[in-house]
């Protein structure tokens, strides 16, 4: 069976390990030896090289990942003087565009509810 588990976890490479492989690659090992001895797919391994000669190693960057940029504050009892002061930098900024997008805000600032203005 190919792929990974039911339920299992995305395997993540750091830009270093692709361009160690990458750079394996071009010195001449065979891309099926790299993948059978370290266990990555074909067309992952493809997809570095194609990227890496189309855009050297900045192609070999991992993207930025959508999602809510608070929950790694929120997960954490105890945030430092530094984290606190990010966590509530982004909450005042996602206000603002909130905001700017036409919302109304009610409620003490701990719970807040939106509404769309009328027109």
């Amino acid at each position: 069976m190919q792929g990974r588990p039911k339920g299992g976890k995305n395997k993540y490479y750091s830009k270093e390990e692709k361009l160690k492989y990458v750079q394996q690659m071009l010195s001449g090992k065979s891309c099926w030896e790299i993948e059978r001895e370290e266990g990555i797919g074909h067309a992952v391994t493809n997809g570095w090289l194609r990227n890496y000669n189309n855009l050297g190693e900045k192609g070999l960057e991992n993207k930025k990942k959508p999602g809510n940029p608070l929950v790694k504050y929120q997960n954490r009892k105890d945030l430092t003087k530094e984290e606190q002061l990010e966590y509530e930098n982004m909450k005042l900024r996602i206000e603002n565009e909130l905001l700017k997008k036409g919302y109304l805000m009610k409620g003490d600032g701990s719970l807040v509810t939106f509404k769309k203005k009328n027109k």
